[in-house]
Protein backbone atom coordinates (compact mmCIF):
# COMPACT_ATOMS: atom_id res chain seq x y z
CA UNK A 1 0.00 0.00 0.00
CA UNK A 2 1.37 3.70 -0.86
CA UNK A 3 1.28 6.55 1.25
CA UNK A 4 -1.51 8.22 -1.17
CA UNK A 5 -4.17 5.07 -0.14
CA UNK A 6 -3.81 6.00 3.51
CA UNK A 7 -6.04 9.04 4.58
CA UNK A 8 -3.88 12.48 5.19
CA UNK A 9 -5.30 12.52 8.99
CA UNK A 10 -3.60 8.73 9.94
CA UNK A 11 -0.14 10.28 8.35
CA UNK A 12 -0.66 13.47 10.02
CA UNK A 13 -1.51 12.07 13.45
CA UNK A 14 1.38 9.55 13.27
CA UNK A 15 3.53 12.79 12.21
CA UNK A 16 2.50 15.04 15.53
CA UNK A 17 3.20 11.47 17.72
CA UNK A 18 6.46 12.01 16.87
CA UNK A 19 7.06 15.49 17.14
CA UNK A 20 5.27 15.05 20.80
CA UNK A 21 7.86 12.52 21.19
CA UNK A 22 10.59 14.99 20.56
CA UNK A 23 8.43 17.72 22.66
CA UNK A 24 8.66 14.87 25.64
CA UNK A 25 12.14 13.33 25.53
CA UNK A 26 14.25 16.17 24.18
CA UNK A 27 16.36 16.21 27.16
CA UNK A 28 17.21 12.11 27.00
CA UNK A 29 19.19 10.92 23.92
CA UNK A 30 17.25 10.44 21.56
CA UNK A 31 18.05 9.91 17.28
CA UNK A 32 16.09 9.27 14.20
CA UNK A 33 15.70 5.82 14.74
CA UNK A 34 13.89 6.46 17.76
CA UNK A 35 11.87 9.17 16.55
CA UNK A 36 11.02 7.73 13.22
CA UNK A 37 9.84 4.57 14.89
CA UNK A 38 7.85 6.43 16.61
CA UNK A 39 5.69 7.10 14.26
CA UNK A 40 6.20 3.71 12.51
CA UNK A 41 8.07 5.04 9.20
CA UNK A 42 11.63 4.61 7.82
CA UNK A 43 13.76 7.25 8.39
CA UNK A 44 14.41 9.48 5.33
CA UNK A 45 10.57 8.99 4.50
CA UNK A 46 10.04 10.27 8.15
CA UNK A 47 12.34 13.20 7.27
CA UNK A 48 10.51 14.25 4.44
CA UNK A 49 6.84 13.86 6.02
CA UNK A 50 8.17 15.98 9.02
CA UNK A 51 9.81 18.93 7.25
CA UNK A 52 7.11 18.87 5.46
CA UNK A 53 4.51 19.57 8.49
CA UNK A 54 6.68 21.25 10.51
CA UNK A 55 9.07 23.06 7.87
CA UNK A 56 12.36 21.74 9.80
CA UNK A 57 13.90 18.26 9.92
CA UNK A 58 13.22 16.18 13.24
CA UNK A 59 17.34 17.12 14.06
CA UNK A 60 16.20 20.43 13.37
CA UNK A 61 13.57 20.74 15.71
CA UNK A 62 15.32 18.85 18.37
CA UNK A 63 18.02 21.48 18.41
CA UNK A 64 15.39 24.48 18.72
CA UNK A 65 13.43 22.37 21.14
CA UNK A 66 16.31 22.01 23.11
CA UNK A 67 17.29 25.68 22.91
CA UNK A 68 13.86 27.36 24.05
CA UNK A 69 13.72 25.20 27.00
CA UNK A 70 17.81 26.04 27.71
CA UNK A 71 16.68 29.72 27.69
CA UNK A 72 13.76 28.94 30.22
CA UNK A 73 16.20 27.68 32.38
CA UNK A 74 18.58 30.46 32.04
CA UNK A 75 15.45 32.94 32.48
CA UNK A 76 15.22 31.02 35.98
CA UNK A 77 18.69 31.79 36.86
CA UNK A 78 19.70 28.33 36.25
CA UNK A 79 23.73 28.31 35.32
CA UNK A 80 24.57 27.84 31.81
CA UNK A 81 26.32 24.02 33.19
CA UNK A 82 23.40 23.04 34.51
CA UNK A 83 20.93 24.11 31.81
CA UNK A 84 23.52 22.29 29.07
CA UNK A 85 23.00 19.13 30.78
CA UNK A 86 19.18 19.69 31.50
CA UNK A 87 18.47 20.24 28.06
CA UNK A 88 20.32 16.76 26.69
CA UNK A 89 23.84 18.04 25.88
CA UNK A 90 26.93 16.23 26.70
CA UNK A 91 29.21 19.14 26.22
CA UNK A 92 28.99 22.78 27.39
CA UNK A 93 31.36 23.85 24.52
CA UNK A 94 28.81 22.52 22.00
CA UNK A 95 25.51 23.71 23.74
CA UNK A 96 27.53 26.90 23.89
CA UNK A 97 28.39 27.15 20.05
CA UNK A 98 24.84 26.36 19.43
CA UNK A 99 23.05 28.30 21.50
CA UNK A 100 25.50 31.26 20.27
CA UNK A 101 24.43 30.49 16.69
CA UNK A 102 20.66 30.30 17.09
CA UNK A 103 20.06 32.78 20.02
CA UNK A 104 22.73 35.68 18.85
CA UNK A 105 25.02 35.29 21.93
CA UNK A 106 26.74 33.03 24.39
CA UNK A 107 24.41 31.55 26.92
CA UNK A 108 26.26 33.30 29.97
CA UNK A 109 25.76 36.58 28.18
CA UNK A 110 21.83 35.65 27.96
CA UNK A 111 21.92 35.23 31.81
CA UNK A 112 23.35 37.91 32.79
CA UNK A 113 21.10 39.86 30.45
CA UNK A 114 18.00 38.12 32.15
CA UNK A 115 19.64 38.84 35.43
CA UNK A 116 19.59 42.49 34.54
CA UNK A 117 15.74 42.39 33.66
CA UNK A 118 14.80 40.65 36.74
CA UNK A 119 17.18 42.93 38.53
CA UNK A 120 15.20 46.42 37.18
CA UNK A 121 11.89 44.97 37.08
CA UNK A 122 12.39 44.64 40.53
CA UNK A 123 13.45 48.14 41.16
CA UNK A 124 10.62 49.45 39.11
CA UNK A 125 7.53 47.34 38.19
CA UNK A 126 5.62 49.76 36.66
CA UNK A 127 8.64 51.21 34.04
CA UNK A 128 7.42 47.50 32.25
CA UNK A 129 4.08 48.24 31.78
CA UNK A 130 3.37 49.15 28.38
CA UNK A 131 2.35 52.72 28.37
CA UNK A 132 -0.75 52.26 26.15
CA UNK A 133 -2.05 49.52 29.04
CA UNK A 134 -1.01 52.62 31.19
CA UNK A 135 -3.17 54.86 29.51
CA UNK A 136 -6.32 52.86 28.66
CA UNK A 137 -6.21 52.23 32.85
CA UNK A 138 -5.81 56.24 33.99
CA UNK A 139 -2.21 55.59 35.21
CA UNK A 140 -0.73 57.78 32.83
CA UNK A 141 -2.22 60.54 34.72
CA UNK A 142 -1.36 59.37 37.78
CA UNK A 143 1.64 61.10 39.43
CA UNK A 144 3.11 58.33 40.61
CA UNK A 145 3.30 56.31 37.55
CA UNK A 146 5.27 59.03 35.60
CA UNK A 147 7.72 59.44 38.27
CA UNK A 148 8.52 55.75 37.62
CA UNK A 149 8.70 56.26 33.78
CA UNK A 150 11.86 59.40 34.37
Amino acid sequence: MSAEEYPKIYLYRRIVRAKLYIDQFFAEKIDLNNISGEAYFSKFHFIRLFKAAYGKTPHQYLKYVRIEKAKELLRGSVSVTEACFAVGFDSVSSFSGLFSKTVGLPPSEYLDRQKTIKEKITKRPLAFVPSCYAYQHGWIDNSNFEEVND
